[in-house]
């Protein structure tokens, strides 16, 4: 039984249906909505055009597979497992602006690109996408139209799924790769659109003012009653000395920036082992229990009736912006840790930097570094310090992170020493008791 067409989905939601429309054709209307790119017939398998994948791995160096670089047929194979042989809709896509602009943008989409529309840019691997059509609708609430699109979806592609598919993969449309709500697709591909260039930076200009009337050949003179209009006496002229000539001055030309490469522009973050331990426990909370809670909780609004006047709906969409934004930083946090050796007794390994590797000054003594805790003396007051880095910062906790005034001063100080610290209350000497 084949899979509800992409009119009936926009029906079934209570949206009226406009289309179809050919690919790459541009819409009649600008207005905010839904928008479904659906095939003209089922088809038992996804038809790729080797080529155009074959260029997209050789032109992305970062593309992976399961963690590996894929040959083409393995990568097919993996694109394959999630095709939906009943359905006919490819992708569904919503925007908050002009539908007509976004849908151009998807059409006009390259491989690999980050911009313009980098979301179901799998549709650029089919052969005869040019033949495919594309389906609209307005609405006032463009992401829950399309939360409620992909539910409506699912429930016609029913239960029995193809064999072969990733073990927890969702009932999406094939060049679907995330819900609104935040769940992502199972594929095993990552890094399949080439890094941002960095900006070069601005060229820097000299500008000189000349006051008025100063400019070359142009000082006036009164004489009389007329106005007599002086240029500049060649050198060497008695009486008649040319005025300062300022230097030409050209602005430089720009210099092109290279690319640089993620894991090059990407800051280490020195992590010990007990904050890496946390992190992990706050990644696993976030996604395996409160991610599936709150889109609970947005599908249980959404049912509460209309939508832009629905204060759950709208508290469990900003909890949920907030689950989704946080979930991605401690994800790129533990991307780029780099787990310091907090015993002291080892070098924290490569890219941690010197002060994260160095335990000991040329006299022998311990010196602080990241993941040492120091104590120190003040007004008669002890007091000790953990050193971290940045991002596990708690000083209420005594945790002092190295980027701190405090921080940065103890960072390689060693007992005995006396350190001049300047706050903004006005510098401060504190004695290093101990560092271990």
């Amino acid at each position: 039984m084949a899979a509800a067409t992409p009119a009936d989905l926009l029906r079934s939601i209570g949206l009226r249906p406009d289309g179809p429309v050919r690919w790459g054709r541009p819409l009649t209307t600008r207005a905010a909505g839904v928008y479904l790119v659906e095939l003209t017939e089922p088809l038992p398998r996804p038809p790729i055009e080797m080529t155009s994948l074959g260029k997209w791995i050789e032109r992305v160096p970062g593309l992976r597979l399961d963690g590996e670089r894929p040959t083409s047929k393995a990568l097919a194979a993996r694109l394959a497992s999630l095709w939906l042989p009943t359905a006919t809709l490819l992708y569904a896509g919503a925007t908050p602006g002009s539908l007509g602009g976004r849908v151009l943008a998807l059409a006009h989409h390259v491989l690999g690109d980050r911009r313009p529309h980098a979301d179901g840019h799998w549709l650029h691997l089919l052969h005869g996408i040019e033949r495919t059509r594309l389906w609209f609708a307005e609405t006032d609430a463009p992401e829950e139209s399309l939360d409620a699109v992909l539910d409506a979806f699912a429930a016609s592609v029913g239960p029995s799924l193809p064999p072969g598919r990733p073990d927890g993969s969702l009932v999406l449309p094939w060049a679907n790769l995330r819900r609104p709500t935040g769940e992502r697709q199972v594929h095993g591909i990552t890094g399949s659109m080439l890094p941002e260039e960095a900006a070069p930076p601005t060229p820097p200009r000299r500008v000189v003012d000349v006051p008025p009337g100063d400019a070359d050949g142009a000082r006036v003179e009164e004489r009389g009653s007329g106005v007599i209009r002086r240029s500049p006496a060649p050198p060497g002229v008695p009486g008649r000395a040319a005025p300062p000539r300022e230097p030409a001055t050209r602005a430089p030309r720009p210099v092109k920036m290279p690319i640089v490469p993620p894991s090059a522009r990407a800051a280490a973050v020195p992590l010990t082992a007990d904050a890496l331990a946390r992190l992990e426990a706050e990644l696993d909370e976030l996604s395996r229990l409160r991610r599936p809670e709150v889109v609970a909780r947005i599908k249980a609004a959404r049912e509460l009736g209309d939508l832009r006047e629905n204060a759950e709906y709208q508290a469990a969409r900003e909890e949920q912006s907030f689950l989704e934004g946080r979930i991605r930083l401690l994800e790129e946090r533990r991307r780029n840790a780099v787990l310091i050796d907090a015993s002291g007794t080892d070098d924290a390994g490569p890219g941690a930097g010197a002060d994260a590797g160095a335990s000991a000054g040329n006299d022998g003594r311990p010196r602080a570094r990241i993941g040492s805790t120091v104590v120190v003396e003040h007004a008669g007051e002890s007091i000790t310090y953990a050193l971290v880095g940045s991002t596990e910062s708690d000083p209420a906790a005594g945790r002092l992170s190295v980027d701190s005034p405090v921080g940065a001063a103890l960072l390689r100080a060693a007992a005995g020493d006396e350190v001049d610290i300047r706050t903004p209350r006005g510098a401060v000497r504190y004695l290093v008791v101990e560092v271990r």
